[in-house]
């Protein structure tokens, strides 16, 4: 078992240390994000109190206006996001459309992982038509086709600027919601959200605010946005930003906003179904966070499975370790919705 931890490991950092183009950004706390927060005196002190009546009131920080401008030509959709950033190519959501003949109106927002490109899980989504469940990939806030002309990443989602990563999350989250709003109007009752890595996190706090999701398959999971951000290989470059002015507890803090620890209880006494997923070697986010997340499910009694993969967090993406998980979340998406 050692000396398979320790290949796994090593083509795990291969992995992540091949992208060159990772960038340590200054430390920002971005008031100017954070609609209504104090622009005067202490930012930590205005973060912080944005936070709490955020959290008092999580409904109202994910309420939206509806999406009027819905268009869908040669198989993909876009719209003009509820939320506005300062990046108006952001502004327009994208999402590609899947849908599988006889799906009984089961249909799944699939959001892939942080940075991924225009073509990411769209293998998948052609493997849930298999399962005859349509899918509809969307493209999260600064990715692909929304990412602003001086990125080479999608730094603007998850990066050392807290007002910003907050705001890009919420995006996130509500431009999921306006893609139920349009499943919905396509007349499709039995609908759900698949999210790897960020896309996970992204998708249970849309769940967790969204009544009409009857499945939810979180791809990698951890408590809290920050604790993946402060310890994950793949993050170390975000961490280093942060400096010692902000540690590990207070970002926890801070993005306690944007991580699924605040919204569980909201799935109790709910009609919905669970795949928590996790890997066993995984260096971005780390096994001891992702089985918090199990013990919590047990404790509050919410229905839900879990699957376990025999390998790291990039590694997943790689034969079998991808073949695996695709069919176990398929299979799942077959059986619940």
């Amino acid at each position: 078992m050692e000396l398979y931890a320790g290949w796994i490991d090593r083509w795990e950092r291969d992995l992540a240390t091949r992208d060159t183009n990772r960038v340590v950004r200054p430390f920002e706390w971005g008031l100017e994000w954070l609609e209504g927060a104090e622009s005067g005196g202490d930012p930590a002190a205005s973060v912080s109190r944005f936070v709490t009546e955020a959290l008092s009131d999580s409904d109202r920080f994910y309420s939206y206006a509806p999406v009027g401008d819905y268009r869908l030509s040669q198989g993909r959709l876009t719209f003009t996001s509820p939320v506005r950033s300062r990046c108006p190519e952001n502004d327009t959501v994208n999402a590609l459309w899947f849908p599988a003949p006889k799906d009984q109106g089961r249909a799944l927002v699939v959001l892939p992982q942080w940075n991924s490109d225009a073509n990411g899980h769209v293998g998948l989504a052609k493997l849930l038509n298999r399962f005859r469940i349509s899918a509809l990939r969307m493209t999260m806030a600064y990715h692909a086709e929304r990412m602003p002309a001086e990125l080479e990443r999608a730094e603007y989602h998850v990066s050392s600027n807290i007002g910003r990563t907050i705001h890009a999350s919420r995006q996130s989250v509500i431009d999921t919601r306006a893609c139920l709003d349009w499943l919905g109007q396509q007349g499709y009752s039995r609908v759900g959200i698949l999210g790897t890595s960020l896309g996970s996190c992204i998708a249970f706090i849309a769940a967790a605010h969204d009544p009409r999701v009857r499945v939810g398959i979180f791809n990698h999971v951890s408590m809290y946005f920050s604790d993946v951000v402060w310890t994950g290989l793949s993050t170390q470059h975000v961490r280093q930003g942060f400096g010692d002015v902000v540690g590990q507890d207070d970002l926890r803090r801070y993005w306690s906003v944007i991580s699924p620890a605040s919204y569980l209880k909201r799935f109790q006494g709910r009609d919905m179904q669970s795949l928590l997923i996790w890997a066993r070697h995984d260096t971005s986010f780390l096994p001891v966070y992702s089985q918090q997340v199990l013990q919590n499910f047990r404790e509050l009694k919410l229905a839900h499975q879990v699957f376990r993969l025999p390998c790291g967090h990039y590694t997943t993406g790689r034969f079998p370790f991808k073949l695996m998980d695709g069919l176990a979340m398929c299979r799942f998406a077959a059986r619940h919705l």
